[in-house]
């Protein structure tokens, strides 16, 4: 017990019956005696045991020399969380760490009905736990009485103000008493959080703890790259290669949660959802869900599972990359909690390997990159954990052994394990297929000569099509197909590379594909007796290369789709060879002017081509004025123009 010295004997008591033997740094920290009534601004890592530490450095300020709690009435503390859940999570966790002490503990979330709360605030409580904005109103509406407050914690502060909520807390702050004293805690200090704890804190303690200033040691950072169209199918077979007791995958979008929910219940995943746009209700029954073992799979949002403690979570998948490290660092810290091992998995398409390195870099973590786990890697393991299940081990019991003799001597002692194989594998999902990208090593940036290929390569011919198979697709140019969103879709649904894909020909009403002999197999095998793809394009085999002379055929001629313009209908003649000048002269001649321009005064109206006026007008210029100019010179030349004179002067 004397790593329990100096703890209120009632804490003590509800940490020894936990199962505590040993504290983490930062409640080691919050215990020290030389922060005793102080206000404190805590920075450490995601899953050390915060809130364990705030209620250990609570329990001298609440309790003081008395061993439980008098009567409740006002609160004595206010405990705010930027979530629902982690409210609920904190509400939970300081319920068993002061059970022994008779403390009332309250909740205030949003999304939960507001009448009851104030019912309960009514009857009294020592500890009240909610979320900035549910509070806010309480204390509007009179309902909640912070008049009495010793302490106010501030859990996630740095997620809090991300999340918007600086003016709630500062409404907060500054209705509750001046004396208060002020904890934050908070994985990391951004200057935003240094400037809110300078406005209300006094003379705040600075802890910082060691594990802070490094890597997380009990989690394990995997960067496994794949091919842009592969990122759902790895992360199948990433939870099919560790079979995690519970994992979560954290996507950035909800329509992205929703997209994987649905694919994952389709795979015979038990499967969960937790965004923003569920209930309260729903994202509590979800969370329960993974705490009981009906569901393994918890698909979130960021904001969602800020702060979320799932006992038992040994596995996080990033299907989106991260936004920034803060945000990888939560995520991963779901596992790896209160000493136990977990792995942090990050999804990294081959387009977004410099991104992934880069946030890897800031966030100070070194992860190890491979590619995902292959479908023969995926059932290589499961056999391992067939063979070591511990059910082979124990002896038959009585009641075991007349139905054990029997099968035996029924089927025998292969039939029979065969059978247990195939039971055992029928409530697995089939692990996919991948295809194989380049991984590489962590540099920056690989080496000039790892990055030229030689010029052979670029020549080199694609694939072997003289196998191959053809294919119709149900969709043609009147159907806007286009090979750039065409190809991907083949790759994604029927398990292909570009380089399995040969010649393609698009006609109005269907297209045509050439593959290799291979990718046919494994196109075939993908998509199923349905034969469909995505937007209902159904899939037809051809016996052999697709006959395209009919089509040419039938192909409607310029004439058809354009009018023709004929002498009689536009006054244009048939173009003739340049080189045909007597035909082209003779035809010239018959042009004539759609209309008739007026005369300009002073101007002839003659042809416009001089061969086409009589002889004996033809002048040497073809276009002359019948008048020489007065101003003419007797040389033909022009003198200089007078001042103020202008052209109906001179025609005069």
């Amino acid at each position: 017990m004397t790593e329990f010295e100096g703890i209120a004997p009632a804490i003590a008591e509800a940490l020894a019956k936990r199962g505590y033997n040993e504290l983490t740094p930062v409640q080691k920290a919050m215990r020290d005696p030389d922060l005793a009534g102080k206000d404190a601004l805590v920075s450490a890592q995601t899953g050390s045991g915060k809130t364990v530490a705030f209620g250990l450095a609570l329990a001298p300020t609440l309790l003081g020399d008395q061993r439980r709690f008098s009567a409740a009435g006002a609160p004595l503390a206010l405990v705010i969380a930027p979530t629902r859940e982690l409210a609920l999570q904190v509400k939970r966790e300081l319920e068993w760490l002061y059970e022994q002490t008779g403390a009332t503990i309250a909740s205030c979330v949003g999304g939960m009905d507001m009448r009851t709360e104030k019912r309960t605030l009514e009857r009294g409580a020592h500890i009240v736990v909610g979320t900035p904005g549910r509070l806010c109103d309480h204390i509007r509406r009179n309902s909640l009485d912070i008049s009495s407050l010793r302490a106010v914690v501030l859990d996630e502060a740095d997620e809090m103000l991300d999340l918007g909520f600086r003016e709630d807390l500062e409404f907060i702050l500054e209705e509750s008493p001046d004396e208060r004293r002020t904890l934050m805690f908070s994985a990391t200090v951004p200057r935003s959080i240094a400037t809110l704890a300078k406005n209300y804190q006094r003379d705040a303690v600075r802890i910082s703890t060691a594990s802070e200033q490094k890597q997380h040691v009990d989690i394990e950072y995997r960067a496994l790259t794949v091919a842009s169209n592969d990122r759902e199918n790895a992360i199948i077979n990433v939870l099919r290669y560790y079979e995690a007791k519970n994992a979560i995958v954290f996507c950035s979008t909800r329509a992205a949660v929703n997209h994987l929910t649905a694919r994952f219940n389709n795979r015979g995943f038990s499967v969960v959802a937790l965004s923003g746009e569920l209930s309260q209700n729903e994202r509590t029954h979800a969370l329960q869900a993974m705490r009981d073992g009906r569901a393994r799979v918890c698909i979130a949002t960021d904001v969602a599972a800020r702060g979320i403690d799932l006992p038992g979570l040994e596995l996080v998948i990033h299907a989106d990359l991260p936004t920034n490290p803060d945000t990888l660092l939560h995520r991963s810290g779901r596992t790896g909690r209160a000493g136990q091992k977990g792995v942090s998995a990050l999804i990294v398409p081959i387009n977004a390997r410099r991104k992934a390195e880069r946030l890897l870099e800031n966030a100070r973590i070194t992860a190890n990159w491979a590619r995902p786990p292959s479908a023969d890697e995926v059932s290589r393991r499961d056999d391992e954990r067939l063979l070591a299940d511990t059910s082979f081990a124990e002896p038959i019991r009585e009641d075991e052994e007349a139905i054990v003799r029997a099968l035996i001597e029924l089927h025998g002692a292969e039939q029979m394990a065969a059978a247990f194989v195939r039971q055992f594998r029928s409530g697995r999902s089939a692990p996919e297929d991948l295809i194989e990208v380049a991984v590489g090593d962590n540099r920056a940036k690989p080496r000039r000569d790892e990055r030229a290929a030689p010029r052979e390569d670029f020549d080199a011919p694609r694939a072997d099509f003289s196998d191959g198979s053809w294919f119709s697709l149900s969709v043609g140019r009147k159907q806007n197909a286009e090979p750039r969103w065409l190809i991907p879709m083949l790759c994604r649904h029927g398990k292909l590379t570009k380089r399995d894909i040969g010649a393609i020909r698009m006609q109005p009403e269907e297209t045509f594909v050439e593959m290799t002999s291979e990718g046919a197999e494994r196109f075939l095998s993908a998509i199923g007796k349905e034969a469909m793809l995505e937007k209902g394009i159904r899939v037809k085999t051809l016996a052999g290369a697709p006959d395209l002379s009919q089509q040419r055929q039938e192909k409607p001629s310029f004439s058809k789709d354009k009018p023709s313009f004929s002498k009689e209908k536009s006054g244009f003649a048939k173009k003739r060879p340049y080189s045909d000048d007597a035909a082209r002269s003779d035809e010239r001649g018959d042009f004539k002017p759609k209309r008739k321009f007026d005369k300009k005064p002073g101007y002839s109206a003659g042809p416009a081509h001089t061969e086409d006026r009589p002889p004996e007008k033809r002048d040497d210029k073809p276009w002359t004025k019948k008048k020489a100019k007065p101003n003419a010179g007797k040389d033909g030349g022009f003198k200089p123009k007078p001042k103020g004179s202008n052209a109906k002067n001179r025609q005069s």
